[in-house]
């Protein structure tokens, strides 16, 4: 909607440049808004799997569950805000095309085909791209001493 409106008089070969960079900017500026859902504390859980099977991706085998805070003590939600600051912080702190499939793929929930046509690139390459941001993530909280 935002080309249509802003840019529906350019020539159409700057299109596909404008769209791009919108979608960048709306992905950082989901990403700024919101906190991080408190689903990550699990989705990022199995460190674990098999370092020679770089299609391992742990996100893809994860069940999310019910994030309800109820029963839950302050300092759990202390550890968890602190925890998820932390993840936030991390994913920032990835190489730019690792974040926008991270983001794009467990964020926004679309599927691998999806983000591969967004991002212009195959499939394979996202998948290459949520598993070492998967890894990396996983490696950062380790050395933290987070155990999720």
């Amino acid at each position: 909607m935002k080309l249509a409106e802003k840019y529906g008089g350019r020539p159409a070969d700057e299109f596909p440049m404008l769209f791009q960079r919108i979608l960048q900017n709306i992905i950082r500026d989901v990403f700024r808004r919101r906190k991080v859902r408190s689903t990550w504390t699990t989705l990022l859980s199995a460190f674990g799997g098999s370092d020679d099977d770089e299609d391992y991706d742990p996100l893809d085998t994860m069940v999310i569950e019910d994030p309800s805070e109820l029963g839950r003590t302050p300092e759990q939600n202390l550890d968890q805000s602190e925890t998820m600051a932390l993840i936030e912080r991390e994913i920032a702190r990835l190489p730019g095309r690792q974040r926008e499939a991270f983001l794009m793929r467990y964020w926004e929930e679309m599927d691998i085909a999806e983000t591969a046509a967004v991002m212009g690139c195959s499939e394979g390459s996202v998948k290459t791209h949520c598993s070492r941001a998967t890894h990396a993530l996983a490696a950062a909280l380790k050395l933290r001493g987070i155990k999720l």
